[in-house]
């Protein structure tokens, strides 16, 4: 066994771990990267964007559920076979087939639907004041605009969202804990997802759901039935649970920058853009990208072991000093490298242009609405590790004039 360089350790698993900390600051500057139990955690932005184009990493995420004691079960079953973990022809197939579903000409045209649902959300709670953020704004948000690009009825809306949620637990550290009421959602949204696919295959729409069942008939075998719903669980609960947490995160951010708050309300057009991704890179739902190693390979001083998992630290290699001029700060002018909120290589995240897209009309609709924003009392965030976000955020505000 090749005798690896000492390097600091992180407990990950910890419950007060934070990627904020002094703790994960002092290892990124000692080292590229540190030990955690759950194998390499890679700190720099130099190394974090060099190993993602690696062809010898695999996607790392399919061990997650065994790592954490879960080893069958619907939710293991339905994750192994997402495009998430997928590799090699099988995932090049199913992603080949559904990219044009996903591409800007399908989704710029529901910007207008995106902003007036912002509106009228912002309408129920501008006058008070206060919200919780959380619950009154970013899930409703966020499933009815995944429901809007579906076709979903989205009077289902606070259904599937429960169900989403529920799922999103698989992809935090108390997966084990949560895993029988995982498991009962993802056999809930199996069966939703049948009903979605039935009703298309009789009542074609102008939807992406209607695309993808397409896709399925008109390439007889490209598409299994299996693979259709597998996808559109995957469609559900990614779209939901990432835009939600994400949007809180991205509130938590901009409520430290005043200034930058007030910049994007006084210039939405200009800034919106710019206002999501600095809101990906400095806080990202995604806390790390996990590869394995698919052959034994030298990393700098480091030997890389077949079978190693690596978890490229999202939040911690956007705000390295070395890569970024005042990292730990949003600036809506500032000319920042690529983040990796949304992967990179062959995963590159399906939705990332749905994200981009309602997460800058969303931003940019809180500003103009809303100065002197403040978070409140009793917050209630998930671990920091894996997939975070709030399930509580509670705001203050003054409504602008």
């Amino acid at each position: 066994m090749t005798q690896q360089p000492t390097t600091p350790h992180l407990d990950i698993s910890g419950e007060h771990f934070r990627m904020d900390s002094e703790d994960v600051r002092k290892a990124r500057a000692t080292h590229w990267y540190a030990r955690t139990d759950w194998g390499i955690a890679v700190l720099s932005y130099e190394d974090s964007s060099f190993l993602l184009k690696n062809p010898r990493l695999t996607q790392g995420s399919a061990k997650w559920p065994s790592q954490h004691g879960v080893f069958d079960g619907h939710f293991d079953r339905w994750w192994q076979k997402t495009l998430l973990v997928l590799e090699g022809d099988e995932h090049n197939r199913i992603r080949r087939l559904v990219n044009p579903a996903f591409s800007p000409r399908r989704i710029e045209p529901l910007h207008s639907r995106f902003q007036a649902l912002a509106e009228s959300l912002v309408d129920e709670w501008i006058d008070d004041g206060r919200t919780d953020f959380a619950g009154r704004f970013a899930a409703p948000y966020a499933t009815r605009i995944l429901c809007m690009i579906l076709g979903i009825d989205e009077r289902d809306w606070k259904k599937i969202h429960e169900l989403a949620s529920t799922i999103g637990l698989g992809l935090g550290i108390t997966i084990q804990e949560n895993i029988a009421q995982i498991d009962e959602a993802i056999v809930e949204l199996t069966q939703y997802a049948e009903s979605l696919v039935l009703s298309r295959r009789k009542s074609p729409q102008d939807d992406i759901l209607s695309t993808l069942v397409e896709t399925r008939d008109a390439d007889a075998g490209k598409l299994s039935d299996q693979e259709l719903i597998n996808l559109i669980i995957l469609l559900i609960f990614a779209g939901i649970d990432t835009t939600r947490n994400q949007l809180a995160l991205a509130v938590e951010a901009f409520s430290k920058q005043p200034d930058q708050w007030e910049k994007l309300a006084a210039d939405p057009d200009r800034y919106a853009a710019k206002a999501a991704e600095e809101a990906l890179r400095i806080n990202p739902i995604g806390r790390w990208i996990s590869r394995e190693a698919a052959e034994t390979f030298q990393h700098k001083e480091r030997t890389i072991e077949q079978g190693t998992t690596l978890h490229l630290f999202t939040m911690t290699s956007a705000t390295d000093p070395a890569a970024f001029d005042d990292p730990d700060r949003i600036d809506l002018d500032a000319e920042r490298a690529p983040h990796f909120a949304f992967g990179g290589g062959v995963h590159h995240c399906l939705g990332h242009f749905v994200a981009r897209a309602d997460i800058g009309v969303a931003l940019t609709t809180l500003a103009t609405r809303m100065t002197d924003l403040r978070l409140g009392e009793g917050a209630e965030w998930l671990p920091d590790s894996g997939n975070t976000g709030a399930n509580k955020l509670p705001i203050t505000f003054t409504p602008r004039s």
